[in-house]
């Protein structure tokens, strides 16, 4: 324990003797793949040059870290654990967690009670080296409360108030955009959204992105065809068949998750519709399940691990280097076509 005290001797400095990154000599010391011979040697030797040890207790006691990070959710724990888009956050999250030799402590936060329970917990002094938590609904002071503490924040999603607050997201408004265009590019006019909770930026983004493209176009927006859902299968049913009691011909439908698309789905064969051909689709997410349908879900691909481990970057980055100024990290996506949106059988017939 005490040899890395005596020495001096932290991961950064076995990384400078090396010639190599952190992140390098964490997957060293954990045998992981994808580090040429070398490399892997050179490390090994800096490491009993300098009598170097992994412990967890040398390391917080030599730098005066917890090597701990907090993740936040303001969610109740029957929500966190029915929405797909979590699980595969948090492997990501914990990939780099474990890789960068962090401990992850985890905090789900579904009431004001749980709040003021947990937010001394996270905000004490020394508990935590920083935190990532997750874009909450519009009025929600937890992250506010957060970011006007000494820990560094990270928060997954764009925040509702403007702030000096660091974050990371995707371009909702322009891949939702990019969703709608090609629905119109398919030859549909008479397009539907289903939005996300407008209480949350991701559903007003994706939202606005919807509204961008028709816009484009020089087509009125009508309100009778935006329909708010909340992210659920049901909810996606529960929308699907608002929209289907509208007059005229609604013709495609933009959901923004593929779960409401799901359900909306469901709720378009109930009353005889197929699709593609009377409604076609156009989702976001790329969940596995997009694949598994009868028909398969055209819909927008956003990184899921990959984004939990970039916020683990940025966060160490701000714990490493300082939290000014902040850091804004938009990440790409991808609109992957395939079967409900009719693309490929006009493409077969052509």
């Amino acid at each position: 324990m005490w040899s890395n005290l005596l020495s001096g001797q932290t991961l950064e400095d076995v990384a400078k003797r090396a010639g190599v990154s952190r992140s390098t000599v964490s997957r060293v010391l954990n045998d992981m793949p994808h580090v040429r011979e070398e490399v892997r040697e050179r490390v090994w030797e800096v490491i009993r040059k300098t009598g170097y040890q992994p412990n967890a207790a040398a390391r917080t006691l030599a730098s005066q870290r917890s090597w701990t990070l907090g993740l936040v959710i303001p969610r109740s724990v029957s929500s966190f654990f029915t929405d797909p888009f979590f699980p595969r956050l948090t492997q990501g999250i914990a990939q780099a967690c474990n890789e960068f030799n962090y401990t992850l402590s985890f905090f789900l936060v579904g009431t004001k009670k749980d709040e003021e329970m947990i937010f001394p917990r996270v905000s004490r002094q020394g508990m935590l080296d920083g935190i990532l938590v997750q874009a909450g609904q519009t009025g929600d002071l937890l992250i506010d409360r957060l970011v006007e503490t000494n820990v560094p924040v990270v928060i997954i999603g764009r925040p509702h108030s403007p702030s000096e607050a660091s974050y990371i997201d995707i371009d909702n408004i322009s891949a939702s955009c990019q969703a709608v265009e090609h629905l119109i590019s398919c030859g549909r006019s008479q397009i539907g959204t289903i939005s996300g909770p407008l209480n949350s930026t991701v559903g007003l983004d994706r939202l606005a992105g919807y509204e961008k493209a028709l816009s484009a176009q020089g087509w009125v927006i009508d309100e009778g065809l935006i329909v708010e859902g909340d992210f659920t299968e049901v909810g996606g049913y529960t929308a699907m068949q608002q929209l289907l009691k509208r007059k005229g011909k609604l013709d495609a439908v933009f959901a923004a998750s593929d779960l409401m698309a799901i359900g909306a789905m469901r709720a378009v064969r109930e009353v005889g519709l197929e699709v593609p051909d009377d409604i076609a689709f156009v989702s976001f997410d790329d969940l596995p399940i997009a694949t598994l349908l009868e028909h398969r879900l055209t819909t927008v691909r956003q990184p899921g691990a990959e984004f939990g481990y970039r916020a683990v970057e940025t966060l160490i980055d701000l714990i490493e280097h300082g939290t000014k100024p902040a850091r804004r990290v938009i990440m790409g996506t991808e609109l992957i076509v395939r079967d409900t949106c009719g693309a490929l059988q006009k493409s077969t017939a052509g």
